[in-house]
């Protein structure tokens, strides 16, 4: 590619900047927490089909899903769940061919009067656009479109298939992308424009989500002696478990990616339920939870690890000794992913970096996990995750720093142009 026809792209991307940063305000604002993610599904079908792409929209059937690599349990109502492809098909084949996929799903907002601006009523300000979604990944999924855009207005085409994929669940389970791949959706590589702050995810860990499921036995408070509290127990196990969080810590430091990074493997209490009543010693108590684990470690092992643990807690306690916890896999049953046999799609980037930033592509051990991990675990399709700079995911006033944005949007224009090929309209 030459450095006129570079120019030519990154011109484009700076004359539709505006108009982007108008559809990125409009995605953020469409609350698509789990279960609602159907608007959101429903506008970049709408973008796509405007733009001429072939859209597949479908429903996602988890029996087709639940015996591959990968599945997590779903537990809430997947009635309206749905993955929405735009195919992009050259005239002329000459290229090699790329999935552009980002998720819309959410986390929920909190309380609302905790953030500073609504989380769905989008704003900029300071030279960065607040609110849910907008760093965690919308603005990456609306950036990968107008890349698109950009060739386009610069008078190109790629010469390769195209797949631009957006998936759900990719915050409590991934089986969105997994869904595309039991679609029968492939290409030679993968690009997923997570909110990487400008560096690129060489190896990422991998989430079990779990639920201890404690009983104890009610009393009235005036004779508390006599009952066993459901929610001091499970604090009980929550202590035993960050003890397995500071064992696999340990672990960690033999590894070549994460050795150099500070306690990567963290265990989290994120959602805890229990009692009836203020003056009843409770009940019960279910405790969800979150604990990470590294590249290239057995989900079933750590699973294993995970109940002994448990089992091993429960015996030590006066109550729980002889009424055991449950514990129930709720959520994400994923591996790490490490970055490899990825030589070709890595210098495509490359060139795009050099071209937008300057120098050579930061590398990152990320410590939260990306849809990136079902192509190259499951199909060997190399899947390089790179975005923009951004804060507060998860969190209140999350944003995305707008000047990133249109770097990175740049440099994911000048890589599709890159490893795809490009020609003239």
């Amino acid at each position: 590619m030459t450095t006129d026809t570079q120019q030519k792209i990154l011109d484009a991307v700076d004359a539709g900047f505006e108009a982007q940063l108008a559809t990125t305000r409009d995605f953020v604002a469409i609350p698509s927490t789990r279960g609602a993610e159907g608007p959101c599904q429903d506008m970049i079908g709408d973008l796509l089909r405007q733009r001429g792409y072939e859209v597949d929209d479908w429903h996602i059937d988890v029996e087709d899903l639940k015996d591959l690599r990968g599945f997590g349990p779903i537990e809430h109502d997947f009635s309206r769940a749905r993955t929405v492809v735009g195919t992009y098909r050259p005239s002329n084949n000459a290229g090699k061919s790329l999935i552009l996929q980002g998720h819309c799903d959410v986390v929920p907002a909190g309380p609302l009067d905790m953030w500073e601006t609504p989380p769905f009523s989008p704003t900029i300000k300071d030279g960065r656009m607040y609110g849910r979604g907008a760093c965690d990944m919308k603005s990456g999924t609306i950036g990968a479109l107008y890349a698109l855009d950009a060739i386009k207005a610069a008078g190109l085409k790629p010469t390769a298939r195209i797949h631009f994929q957006s998936v759900i669940e990719e915050e409590s389970t991934g089986v969105g992308a997994l869904s595309t791949l039991q679609r029968g959706y492939r290409a030679d590589a993968c690009f997923i424009p997570e909110p990487t702050g400008e560096t690129m995810v060489r190896s990422q860990v991998g989430v079990i989500w779990f639920r201890l499921k404690v009983r104890g036995f009610p009393v009235h408070v005036f004779e508390a002696g006599a009952g066993a509290n459901a929610i001091m127990a499970a604090y009980h196990l929550i202590h035993a478990l960050q003890k397995l969080e500071a064992d696999w810590n340990e672990r960690a430091k033999a590894d070549r990616h994460f050795k150099a990074v500070n306690h990567p493997l963290n265990f989290n209490p994120g959602i805890i339920k229990g009692g009836d009543w203020a003056s009843s010693v409770p009940a019960w108590c279910d405790v969800d939870c979150r604990i990470a684990v590294l590249p290239g470690w057995s989900i079933a092992e750590c699973q294993k690890e995970i109940l002994a643990c448990v089992s091993a807690a429960a015996r030590d306690h006066r109550f729980l000794s002889n009424n055991p916890p449950q514990v129930e896999w709720s959520g994400f049953l994923s591996e790490g992913y490490e970055l490899v046999n990825s030589a070709e799609p890595e210098a495509a980037f490359a060139k795009a970096f050099g071209a937008v930033y300057g120098g050579v592509v930061p590398d990152r051990a990320f410590t939260a996990l990306t849809d990136t991990r079902f192509y190259g675990l499951n199909h060997n399709i190399p899947s390089l995750c790179f975005g923009a700079k951004g804060a507060a995911m998860h969190g209140f006033n999350e944003y995305v720093e707008l000047d990133s944005l249109r770097k990175s949007t740049k440099a994911t224009a000048l890589f599709i142009a890159e490893w795809c090929g490009v020609e003239k309209v």
